[in-house]
C-alpha cells in the first residue's frame, strides 16, 4: 500500500523530541515490508536540509484566508533514510532556525497542511493510508473528509498518532476562514470548548487513533489536557502501539558515536572504557557508579526536581556517586543545576543544550539513566539505555510502565510510583547498592540489553491498523 507520513518532524532533518526519532524509523521498517511510504515535513532550514541534494518536484501557491504563499515541495534525491523523504518549502513560514515557538505558529502548521493536501491531491495515485503526527497535522483528517477542493482523496483513510496529548494546538474561530471551503454542516467537528482543537479536531475525524503505548492510551482517559470524554468517546477506534527503537542507529556494537564498540558478550570492558572517556571529558570519577539525564528540563518530564534530588542524592552519597545532566528547557532549571557545579565538584557535571553524539556516549557510559516524569507517553531512552547495558530508574507512566519492571520483580530495571524528590532519591540508593552487587547488577544489564525493541513487531501492528480501516471502507 501506498502511506504518507505527515510530520512536524523527523530524524535527522527535524528533532526536537522524541516525535522525531518514530517518524524517522517507522517508515523506514514499513517500506522494508514492502510498502511504498513517504513522509512529509516542512523545510526548515537545518543542517541536514543544507547538507543534502534535493529536487524540486512540485509548485504551488497555499492560501490562508487573505493570505497567499508561494510553496514548492521537495524530495531528497538518494532516498538514503529508506523511504522518500519530501519537504514542504514556505520560504516566509518555515525558512527560520527553529522548529517551534514562533507566534505564527497556528499559521505555519495550517499552511503546511494545506500544501500537503494540495500537492498528495494533485497527483496521479491516491494514496491508501495518510497517517498524522500529533496536533501540527490535527486538521487533516477533517480537511480530506470534508473540504471541497480534496474531493479526489476524501476517501483515503486517515490515522492520527498521538505522540503527546498534551499539546493541541488550540487557536479561535476568528481563523476559520484559513481552512479551505466545506460546507459548515460539519463545523462541529472542529469545536472543542468553543475554540478549534487541532488535535481533537484529528481524533474526531480520523479513521484510527493510535497512542504511543499501551498505558498512555489508559491514561489519556483521565488525564489529557480536558480531551478525557473525547477519548472515551473514541476508545473503539483507538489502540496503543509501543514505539520501537531503531535498531541499525542505535547499536552499541556498531555505533560510530562511541569510544569503544561492545556487545552482551563484552560490554563490562566496553562501558569501562566508555565511562572512562566520559568521566574524562566532565572531571567525574569512573569508579563510582554514574546517574545521567538525558532530555528536556520540563516540568512534564520531572526536570524541576533534578536539582533537589540531584543536591540530596549527592549530599546522602558524596563518596559513593556521580551525576551527569544533558539537556535544555526551563531557564530557572538551567540556572538551579548549572550553580550545583561550584557545590559538588568532581561528583557531579552539567552540559546545558543538545549533542547527539554526547548523548550516545552517555547511553553507552553510564551505569543509571534517570527518568522521573510526571508524563511519558511512551519514551525512547529507556529502550536506548537498555540496549546500551544502562539500568533506568524510572516513575511508572505510560510506556515507562510498559518497558521497565523493576529488578525486585526480576525485571530490568528500577521503578518507582511518585514523580518526588524522596521516590528519586530512594531509588538512586537501591541502585547504589545494586552496583555494589555486581553479579545482580550485571545480570540485569544483560537482561536490558537482550529486550527486544525493535520496529519489525510494530511496524506491523501498524500495517494491520491500516488494513483494517481500508476494509472497512470496502464494506
Amino acid at each position: 500500500m501506498e502511506i504518507f507520513h505527515i510530520s512536524a518532524e523527523c530524524y535527522p532533518m527535524a528533532k526536537v523530541g522524541g516525535l522525531a526519532d518514530v517518524v524517522g524509523a517507522l517508515p523506514k521498517y514499513q517500506n522494508k515490508a514492502g510498502h511504498q511510504v513517504r513522509v512529509v515535513v516542512p523545510c526548515y532550514d537545518t543542517k541536514f536540509k543544507k547538507d543534502n541534494e534535493f529536487e524540486y518536484v512540485h509548485w504551488g501557491e497555499v492560501k490562508l484566508g487573505n493570505f497567499e504563499f508561494p510553496f514548492s515541495v521537495l524530495k531528497e534525491t538518494t532516498d538514503k533514510l529508506g523511504y522518500k523523504l519530501y519537504l514542504i518549502e514556505i520560504k516566509e513560514l518555515f525558512d527560520r532556525p527553529n522548529v517551534y515557538g514562533y507566534e505564527d505558529d497556528i499559521e505555519r502548521f495550517l499552511s503546511f497542511q494545506i500544501a500537503a493536501l494540495d500537492w498528495i491531491s494533485g497527483r496521479e495515485t491516491v494514496p491508501d493510508i495518510i497517517n498524522c503526527h500529533d496536533h501540527h497535522t490535527g486538521v487533516i483528517p477533517f480537511l480530506v473528509k470534508y473540504a471541497y477542493k480534496y474531493e479526489k482523496i476524501k476517501n483515503v483513510r486517515t490515522v492520527i498518532t498521538i505522540h503527546n496529548g498534551l499539546y493541541q494546538g488550540w487557536f479561535g474561530f476568528d481563523k476559520l476562514h484559513y481552512l479551505p471551503q466545506f460546507d459548515l454542516i460539519h463545523v462541529g467537528f472542529l469545536e472543542w470548548n468553543n475554540a478549534i482543537n487541532s488535535l481533537a479536531v484529528g481524533v474526531k475525524c480520523a479513521h484510527a487513533v493510535t497512542t504511543v503505548s499501551p498505558s498512555y492510551l489508559n491514561e489519556i482517559n483521565y488525564a489529557a489536557n480536558g480531551l478525557e470524554e473525547l477519548f472515551k468517546v473514541v476508545r473503539s477506534k483507538s489502540k496503543g502501539i509501543l514505539n520501537g527503537i531503531d535498531i541499525d542507529i542505535w547499536d552499541p556494537f556498531t555505533d560510530k558515536m562511541l569510544y569503544e564498540n561492545y556487545t552482551t558478550e563484552t560490554f563490562r570492558a566496553g562501558k569501562q572504557k566508555n565511562k572512562e572517556k566520559l568521566c574524562e571529558q566532565f572531571d567525574l570519577d569512573p569508579a563510582k557508579p554514574l546517574f545521567s539525564f538525558i532530555g528536556r528540563l520540563f516540568e512534564e518530564k520531572g526536570g524541576d526536581l533534578l536539582p533537589q534530588a540531584s543536591a540530596l542524592a549527592l549530599s546522602e552519597n558524596f563518596e559513593n556517586i556521580n551525576i551527569l545532566i544533558l539537556g535544555s528547557g526551563n531557564s530557572e532549571i538551567e540556572s538551579q543545576l548549572t550553580q550545583l557545579r561550584n557545590d559538588y565538584i568532581g561528583n557531579y557535571n552539567v552540559f546545558i543544550g543538545y549533542n547527539e553524539e554526547l548523548a550516545h556516549l552517555i547511553y553507552a557510559g553510564s551505569d543509571f539513566i534517570l527518568m522521573p516524569s510526571r508524563v511519558e507517553p511512551c519514551g525512547l531512552n529507556q529502550m536506548y539505555a537498555l540496549r546500551y547495558g544502562t539500568v533506568p530508574i524510572v516513575r511508572r507512566t505510560g510506556g515507562l510502565r510498559d518497558t521497565v519492571i523493576d529488578f525486585g520483580d526480576d525485571g530490568n530495571g528500577i521503578c518507582h510510583d511518585q514523580a518526588s524528590v524522596g521516590d528519586i532519591c530512594y531509588s538512586i540508593n537501591r541502585a547504589v547498592k545494586l552496583y555494589g552487587d555486581k553479579i545482580s547488577f550485571n545480570t540485569i544489564i544483560e537482561r536490558g540489553m537482550r529486550t527486544d525493541h525493535s520496529w519489525e513487531t510494530v511496524c506491523e501492528e501498524y500495517i494491520k491498523i491500516y488494513n483494517l480501516i481500508i476494509q472497512q471502507n470496502e464494506v
